[in-house]
């Protein structure tokens, strides 16, 4: 199916095309049925995926927004308005997964200017 997949959702996908499809479509009739644009809707799904204490969810949609052009510091206000709603703790997890993701960028981010060193030397 999609390699952009986690490996459990891919292996739904490969093994059941159909649900996947069903899944896929309701996904985008979800997405297109009110007014929140694209950039509005991953900010929702991102602060959902903390509230529902997802560590995959919360990293998929923290790498996606992060892709999508958003800020490090928007995505942490993502975690911490969470606080009064979801409660310390799981605003506290949330932050913790999207530093995950932060760290990850930063590492490669780290690993390509190393490249870049190597090349002019």
């Amino acid at each position: 199916m999609s390699n952009d997949l986690p490996h459990g959702a891919n292996d739904v996908a490969t093994n059941n095309p159909d649900v996947w499809d069903a899944y896929s479509d309701l996904g985008l009739a979800v997405a297109e049925s009110g007014p929140l644009d694209g950039s509005e809707r991953r900010l929702v799904k991102l602060a959902l995926a903390i509230g529902i204490g997802s560590e995959g969810a919360t990293h998929s949609h923290t790498r996606r927004a992060l892709d999508e052009g958003f800020s490090a510091e928007a995505l942490r206000q993502v975690a911490l308005l969470a606080i009064p709603t979801a409660g310390f703790p799981a605003a506290v997890a949330g932050l913790t997964w999207i530093e995950d993701v932060l760290s990850e960028d930063d590492e490669e981010a780290d690993e390509e200017e190393d490249d870049e060193a190597d090349d002019d030397v």
